[in-house]
């Protein structure tokens, strides 16, 4: 056994946590009132470790397969695990749960009134990247982002306290348009798992096929697609921002963030000639915070 294998053993939630810091923006960045850090956190922890268990990216050691009551021997049995945590899950509204990172999410959703229907819409899209790999049309995709990141927003602004109907839709959006700027920055990633979230209809629309995604670059066609696909995750991002105007002080500055992100990723493809195969376009630091003040101003 490696000392990554025993430390992951002895603490799960150790590198669960620590991929926070490889997101686009903080999730629970330093302004925050640390109540809000803190559930931002156990929010996160949840989508993270979900997410983690559908990709097959659990540290080894098997010790969150144990926590969830799964055989060592089928710790690589994806729905099964998923299964495993959605029973945990459910523990948060009614039991104990066994995961290290649900007891602590038990402690949010109960300070937070949190309901169930969010986390279930995660594992749902989990569960969904198991069975299906590719989507015909881009209201398909929009469906699978509605399990797999929308949710997410209407966390935020469940933990925060400010949902409203008009709220959630503008969060919709944006939440969909971060999730099809990550598709487009890991076509080459997600392809290696055998998941193509470039609608079908796209590709065919383009003339890309599967095998060009393949290739160490990018041709004509492909950057041509990149390019489309990115056009309509800034027209959800500039559907969504008027959220950022709705709401005030530190909470303005964090989907603020959000928002920025988004942006300053769309740019970084842009900026590649949108040749996303050699890996992730990734904005800089200015490039982030430039964007973030474009968008406190209301403008993008």
């Amino acid at each position: 056994m490696t000392v990554t294998e025993t430390a992951h053993d002895v603490d799960p939630e150790r590198g669960t946590l620590a991929k926070a810091a490889d997101e686009n923006f903080p999730v629970a960045p330093f302004f925050l009132p640390r109540d809000w850090r803190t559930d931002l956190m156990a929010v996160y922890g949840f989508a993270r470790l979900v997410d983690d268990i559908g990709d097959g990216d659990l540290a080894p050691g098997g010790a969150d397969a144990r926590l969830l009551g799964v055989p060592a021997d089928r710790a690589e049995d994806r729905l099964l695990m998923l299964d495993a945590f959605e029973e945990d899950l459910r523990r948060v509204f009614d039991g104990t749960p066994r995961h290290p990172l649900l007891r602590r999410l038990q402690l949010t959703v109960r300070r937070r009134s949190l309901t169930p229907e969010p986390f279930l819409g995660l594992i749902a899209a989990n569960r969904q990247d198991q069975l299906v790999g590719r989507y015909e049309t881009y209201d398909d995709l929009l469906a699978y982002c509605e399990l797999s990141a929308n949710p997410v927003g209407r966390l935020v602004l469940a933990v925060t306290g400010t949902s409203t109907p008009e709220r959630i839709r503008r969060s919709d959006a944006i939440c969909t348009a971060l999730q099809i700027v990550e598709h487009l920055q890991d076509v080459a990633e997600d392809l290696g798992r055998d998941r193509v979230y470039l609608p079908a209809e796209d590709l065919k629309r383009f003339h890309v096929q599967e095998t060009d995604l393949a290739a160490p670059t990018a041709n004509a066609s492909v950057r041509a697609l990149v390019a489309y696909e990115a056009r309509r995750a800034r027209e959800l991002l500039n559907e969504g921002s008027p959220l950022v105007g709705s709401v005030h002080g530190r909470l303005r500055l964090l989907l603020a963030g959000f928002v920025a992100g988004g942006r300053a990723a769309l740019r970084a493809i842009a900026a590649a000639d949108h040749d996303v195969l050699p890996g992730p376009p990734k904005p800089g630091k200015v490039q982030l915070l430039r964007e973030v003040g474009v968008t406190l101003r209301g403008k993008g």
